[in-house]
């Protein structure tokens, strides 16, 4: 970039758990602007997953959220005319980010009627280890350690 960075939006809190990693996650699921149609889709999806595990949905959401979130992934880097997976560290937010868009990501290919039963559904398999969301965070994982080999071209 020429300039300096950007600076960083302040995210508010949800109205209902008064939480901005609640708002983060509805901003990814929001399509063309509805947000109060991404709060709607979110809030049955935690009312249905605390109805099916009688647990707080909320607190089984978060851990969802962990279970998928990766730590590492591969970048590619071309060095002399080969083209080399490179298993990286992952910042934060971007961490954070993978997990929430592989979560919804996977959600909509589900075959529940609604986008909340979807979103229950792997949100449900997340906390327990399983899922689609959660397989792609160990493909992740397992193309990093099969590449560790390259770690020391590193940038």
């Amino acid at each position: 970039m020429r300039k300096a960075r950007p600076k960083k939006r302040i995210i508010l809190p949800d109205p209902k758990f008064n939480d901005t990693l609640v708002t983060k996650f509805v901003n990814n699921i929001m399509l063309q602007g509805k947000k109060t149609i991404a709060y709607n889709i979110f809030y049955e999806a935690i009312d249905v997953v605390s109805e099916r595990t009688s647990e707080n949905g909320l607190e089984i959401w978060k851990k969802a959220l962990v279970n998928v979130t990766p730590n590492v992934e591969v970048r590619s880097r071309r060095i002399g005319g080969a083209t080399f997976q490179i298993p990286s560290e992952i910042r934060q937010e971007r961490k954070q980010s993978m997990g929430m868009k592989n979560l919804i990501g996977y959600s909509r290919k589900r075959n529940e009627k609604t986008m909340a039963l979807r979103l229950a559904g792997e949100i449900i398999a997340a906390s327990k280890e399983e899922g689609s969301a959660y397989k792609k965070k160990e493909d992740i994982h397992r193309m990093a350690e099969a590449n560790k080999a390259f770690s020391h071209f590193r940038f």
